[in-house]
């Protein structure tokens, strides 16, 4: 990217790198991040990005810290692999903190990758090369705190170096705790002088103690003697100890060159852990500024937008700001008070283009885009120069005239108070000159101004947009606060009044401009107000787009009660067809019964006739009640259509449902109705041959009847039918509380394990009855269940398993506070069938579940 160091710096872009370096875990990322520089590359960009991201949704996750720090370790990766090379111990323990950090790193976005996307940081990771290796030899020789292990070939000589350390203190000890040398030396305090251990000793006492002399005091009064026995000791350990520097030189030779064949995997690792450290520094700099990265935007396509923007080195004090450009408009002019913010907002805009093109993120809302500029030129600040004889427009001049020779239609260029220094008729002129050469060549230029010919520049110029920083007249304050599309006024006697110019020159210069500012000052302050009136309406449609969709969304909830009503009356119709064929299936046995005892004569003929016109009527009765509740659910369908027509008309867009075959405008379908079905079936009046076939699937009807359990009225309240009255109602009970309901207002409810019937009549001679009985379970479940649901599901169980002869099975009921445990226990106590009962092993489950063996 084409920006100078000196543009960078005053945007601030360094002193917010250093901010985000400090995030980094390693002194490598941190070093990584210190040398960024904005890029061009849009591929590299949205990598840099997207890993950022990534990041930022494993830190929300709360997930465990997959990166952690290493000491650095590039200058010994150069070091390994050569011939005769050897690291020292602190250098290997570094690459083994290394490796641990990769091994963690690895570990911890696999397990992560299950529960969030996090695609490119689970591809780089993966990609990660195999140092498992190298790691294992490097903590074979060293532990996991830096110190070697005690292995076999240092272990003798560390054995020695232990003992003969106590025979040095031993010896010491002997002088030291002797009565008559007390007087002779001068401290019972051994001293180490060359890493022996001395005694001090009095110089007139010098003869009491034999052995060598290796340092007198400076007064001469003390002597440090080093008694003959520990001579002798000290020598060894001297030998000792070099012996054991020797092996350990040996060890980390041999280790240098084991770890020394993964060169070019440790190099690898090295770059792609340093790269996923610097973008992890960025998304935790994001989570500290509450920041986003922002969108991509090409600028052929639409116009760039800042939502909410916050200078990062204003902290608390920053005052959000958006910046949302329009199509078409490449030139942005900002007008307004000083010390409104004009210049801070210029500065932010760019510094925003720097840190998107470093793959950083900006401190901003979602919905901020940015596009890539291939340049960004400032001309910020006053840039006298007494060396070069630059006055300030002079300087300007000259930094205008490099931007305009190297400006093009990616270029970002940024004009601080353009045409001032100079006269301010001849200043406006070169400043609009300026902008037409800018134009033409099609760059994105942000420009602060207090020339009033420039405002109205923006306003006849269609590649132009005004703005201003918006002050209030009230308290004479700046709000910071930028107004797109409006020119502000600089109020610069408001603000010289409130800093202390005498009234009567304020007032003076008033006169002054009157008769020339007042159409201008007034034209502004129209503006402002259309503006603050345009804010309000916009406000209000905010909040009635809200109160819409909050109609949309009871619009869709009532279609979801509609949907759910139609399913619940498929399973009832369903359910009632059960109940009839569990009802009338011995009828129907007695039927075949008789048709295979003796003759088939006429009036076996009749019977048979007589019942299936008396299944019709049942199944007719039911039809009637389902078209009938059919009926009660398309009107209500109606009346949801009726009121989605009627918001929509208020000019709310709706999401419309795509409704399944089941909830479809059409009347819902239904399969053959069983008087349909009834109807096709006749029985011959004489039988033709004794192997005819007949093979019937009969659904059954639920019956109203005394006991049965429906669902009442609109509201589907669930009770149960006590006896029926002359007019046709029913009474039905709902807890204590009894109510007559009449009966086109219930809707029968099948019991839960209702089974179903196949009754097949192969033939006269052989006919086989197919039942789909319910059958025991190896393991019964009772977690969930209350009390009186738990024992009836025991119940019907244990009655399964004497009807099917089972004779094993398992009851997981918990332990929690032990009643279901306690319940279930009672019960198979008491019942004969049981033969005995026990508990788990603890392996297999323990006191949650018990084993039960019938007779």
């Amino acid at each position: 990217m084409n920006t100078s160091y000196a543009v960078a710096k005053e945007l601030d872009f360094y002193r917010i790198r250093e901010t985000v370096a400090e995030f980094a875990v390693s002194e490598e990322g941190k070093r990584l991040l210190l040398e960024r520089e904005p890029i061009t590359d849009k591929t590299k960009i949205e990598y840099f990005k997207s890993l950022g991201r990534e990041w930022n949704t494993y830190i929300e996750s709360n997930s465990q810290q997959a990166l952690h720090a290493w000491p650095p370790v590039e200058p010994y990766f150069k070091m390994i692999g050569k011939e005769g090379a050897q690291l020292e111990q602190d250098q290997i323990f570094a690459i083994g903190l290394f490796c641990l950090s990769q091994e963690q790193l690895k570990e911890s976005i696999a397990s992560a990758q299950e529960n969030i996307t996090i695609p490119n940081l689970a591809e780089e990771t993966h990609a990660l090369p195999d140092i498992s290796q190298a790691q294992r030899e490097i903590f074979s020789v060293i532990n996991t705190d830096g110190q070697v292990k005690d292995l076999p070939a240092l272990r003798t000589i560390r054995n020695r170096i232990s003992s003969l350390h106590k025979e040095i203190e031993s010896a010491i000890r002997k002088y030291t705790s002797d009565p008559s040398l007390s007087t002779a030396l001068q401290s019972n305090v051994p001293a180490f002088k060359a890493d022996r251990e001395l005694l001090a000793v009095r110089a007139d006492r010098r003869n009491a103690i034999k052995g060598i002399v290796h340092e007198v005091s400076a007064s001469g009064q003390t002597m440090y003697i080093e008694p003959d026995e520990v001579v002798r000791a000290n020598n060894e350990l001297i030998q000792e100890e070099y012996r054991l520097q020797a092996e350990l030189k040996k060890i980390f030779r041999e280790l240098t060159a084991k770890i020394g064949i993964y060169k070019d995997e440790f190099l690898a690792s090295l770059k792609t852990l340093v790269m996923l450290d610097s973008a992890y520094a960025a998304a935790r700099w994001q989570a500290e500024t509450n920041g986003v990265f922002a969108e991509n935007c090409d600028l052929a396509l639409e116009p760039p937008a800042i939502r909410g923007a916050r200078h990062p080195l204003l902290g608390s004090k920053a005052v959000p700001v958006d910046i949302c450009f329009l199509d078409g408009k490449r030139i942005l002019i900002i007008t307004g008070p000083n010390t409104g913010g004009k210049t801070v907002t210029l500065k932010t805009i760019a510094l925003f283009a720097l840190l998107n093109q470093a793959g950083f993120p900006v401190p901003a809302e979602e919905g901020t885009r940015l596009p890539i500029f291939s340049s960004v030129f400032a001309d910020i600040g006053d840039e006298q120069s007494i060396d070069e004889s630059l006055s300030t427009f002079s300087s300007h001049m000259k930094k205008m005239a490099q931007m305009i020779q190297y400006a093009d239609k990616d270029s970002l260029i940024l004009l601080d108070e353009l045409g001032s220094g100079t006269d301010p008729q001849e200043g406006g002129a070169i400043a609009m000159a300026t902008l037409d050469s800018l134009i033409e060549r099609d760059s994105f230029v942000i420009v602060t101004t207090h020339h009033g010919i420039l405002k109205n520049y923006g306003y006849t110029h269609p590649k132009c947009i005004n703005a201003s920083v918006e002050f209030d007249n009230t308290t004479l304050q700046p709000t910071y606060r930028l107004l797109m599309g409006i020119p502000g006024e600089s109020h610069a006697l408001d603000i010289a009044a409130r800093s202390g110019l005498p009234e009567d020159i304020v007032q003076k210069a008033r006169e002054y401009i009157s008769s020339e500012q007042a159409d201008v000052s007034t034209l502004i302050k129209g503006l402002t107000a259309k503006h603050e009136e345009l804010d309000e309406l916009q406000r209000q449609e905010r909040i009635q787009n809200a109160e819409l969709q909050q109609k949309a969304l009871k619009l869709h909830e009532r279609e979801i009660k509609a949907k759910e009503r139609e399913i619940e009356l498929q399973k009832a119709e369903h359910a009632s067809s059960t109940e009839f064929l569990r009802k009338t299936r011995k009828k129907l046995e007695n039927l075949v019964r008789e048709l295979r005892e003796g003759e088939i004569t006429r009036e076996k003929t009749l019977g048979v006739k007589q019942f299936i016109s008396m299944l019709e009527e049942q199944v007719q009765q039911q039809t009637a009640i389902i078209e009938e509740h059919q009926k009660i659910l398309e009107e209500e369908k109606e009346d949801a259509r009726k009121e989605e027509a009627l918001y929509a008309e208020n000019g709310m867009r709706l999401a419309k449902y795509k409704e399944s075959k089941s909830f479809s405008n059409k009347k819902t379908k239904r399969r053959l109705s069983n008087a349909e079905a009834l109807t096709t079936a006749s029985v011959p009046e004489y039988a033709e041959t004794p192997v005819q076939k007949i093979k019937k699937t009969v659904p059954v009807e639920l019956l109203f009847e005394p006991g049965i359990e429906v669902l009442a009225g609109a509201a589907r309240r669930r009770g149960t039918l006590v006896s029926k009255n002359r007019n046709g109602s029913w009474t039905v009970q709902f807890g204590s509380l009894k109510m007559s309901i009449p009966q086109n207002q219930l809707v029968p409810v099948a019991p839960e394990r209702m089974p179903t019937a196949e009754i097949n009549i192969e033939s006269i001679n052989n006919t086989s009855i197919i039942l789909e009985d319910e059958s025991p379970k190896f393991e019964l479940r009772l977690l969930g269940m209350r009390y009186e649901e738990a024992m009836k599901a025991l119940e019907h169980q244990v009655d399964l398993c004497a009807i099917h002869n089972f004779k094993e099975f398992s009851v997981i009921h918990g332990k929690g506070s032990g009643i279901l445990q306690q319940a279930v226990h009672d019960y198979l106590s008491h019942y004969p069938g049981i033969k005995e009962f026990h508990f788990a092993q603890p392996e297999d489950g323990g006191t949650g579940k018990t084993y039960v063996s019938l007779r």
